[in-house]
């Protein structure tokens, strides 16, 4: 699991105050990216070294309580499937240990031309799922 610690700012809300639902999914692209640097995966380097890249398949949300301006939220990443093609992670946002945003994102490895590719070796060997079937 990876943690990101998020801070609202004044550019992450709408007029109310209230972090735009939209921004949220900016704020798991964050995490997805650190997660994986982590990792010692860059996305620049799968493109430049084995020319792939990720792209979002699917994206499954819940909003359950609204984030504020000036909140200080975590973001945690882990993964739940890895796929010979595909990564399927998990993405919670929480502020004072309570859940306020739960995703799951499938990310799909393509090469050049966007048709799926298989993970590289050194990603499969590099990330595990948090729970083993």
């Amino acid at each position: 699991m990876h943690s990101l610690p998020i801070r609202v700012y004044y550019e992450d809300t709408d007029a109310g105050g209230i972090v735009y639902y939209a921004n949220y999914l900016k704020f798991c692209e964050r995490g997805r990216t650190e997660f994986l640097r982590a990792h010692a995966i860059s996305n620049s380097a799968l493109m430049a070294e084995d020319g792939k890249m990720f792209v979002v398949r699917n994206v499954a949300c819940h909003y359950k309580r609204p984030a504020y301006l000036d909140d200080m939220l975590e973001l945690q990443t882990s993964i739940d499937k890895i796929g010979k093609s595909s990564i399927v992670m998990h993405q919670v946002v929480a502020r004072e240990s309570q859940v306020i945003f739960d995703a799951v994102i499938t990310l799909v490895c393509v090469d050049k031309t966007g048709k799926p590719a298989a993970l590289p070796a050194s990603i499969r060997n590099t990330i595990t799922p948090q729970t083993q079937d």
